[in-house]
C-alpha cells in the first residue's frame, strides 16, 4: 500500500481555509434559528488536548472547534480539529459531532456526542488517512450569567476504521468564546 507523502504545513494551510470557509456557514445556519436573544449565534473552543492510544503511545496539542445549536436543547452541532504531536509522529484528528445537550444549573452545561472524524497521520515519513468514529461528553462552565466566556472539559474515544484499527481515549479543556 503506498501512501502520498503531503506536508504538514501543507495540510495545515488546508485545514485552516476549510475551517475559514466553514466558519460564516455555521454562523449563518445559527443565527437562522429563532432565538430570544439570550443564545450566542456560535461558540469557539479554544485550548489543549492529549490522546492516549490504547495501542500504547501518547500524544499533546492543541483543540479547535466552533458550535452551534440548529434545534435549542435537542441538538448541537461541533466542527473541530485537532493537531497532535509526539516523538515520531504527528496526527490530525478533524471531526463533526452532533451532540444533546442538558442545562445543569444557569452555569453548567452536559453534552453527549457521537459522530464522524478523519484522521490524518504522519510516522517516521509514512502518511496515512483513515476514516474513524468519535464518542464524547462535554462538560462546559460559563461563570458569569451572560455566557460570553466560559470553560469546557471534553473527554472523548475514537475508533478508527483503517487497517489499524486503532482505538484511544482523549481529553481536551480550554476556554469558550461566545460569538452573539
Amino acid at each position: 500500500m503506498e501512501f502520498e507523502t503531503v506536508s504538514v504545513g501543507r495540510i495545515h494551510r488546508m485545514l485552516k481555509w476549510v475551517l475559514a470557509a466553514s466558519f460564516p456557514l455555521c454562523c449563518g445556519i445559527a443565527m437562522a434559528q429563532d432565538t430570544d436573544g439570550k443564545e450566542a449565534a456560535a461558540i469557539v473552543e479554544l485550548g489543549g488536548a492529549n490522546s492516549w492510544s490504547l495501542n500504547g503511545g501518547s500524544s499533546a496539542g492543541v483543540d479547535l472547534a466552533v458550535e452551534f445549536t440548529p434545534i435549542e436543547r435537542w441538538l448541537e452541532i461541533e466542527a473541530g480539529t485537532t493537531p497532535l504531536f509526539s516523538r515520531h509522529s504527528v496526527e490530525w484528528d478533524t471531526d463533526v459531532l452532533f451532540k444533546k445537550p442538558w442545562t445543569l444549573s444557569p452555569k453548567a452545561e452536559l453534552m453527549i456526542g457521537v459522530g464522524p472524524e478523519w484522521v490524518h497521520t504522519r510516522k517516521v515519513g509514512i502518511t496515512g488517512n483513515s476514516p474513524a468514529g468519535e464518542f464524547a461528553v462535554d462538560f462546559m462552565y460559563w461563570p458569569a450569567a451572560k455566557h460570553r466566556l466560559g470553560w469546557f472539559v471534553e473527554p472523548a474515544y475514537e475508533y478508527t476504521f483503517g487497517h489499524e484499527h486503532e482505538r484511544a481515549a482523549g481529553v481536551s479543556w480550554g476556554l469558550l468564546i461566545a460569538i452573539p
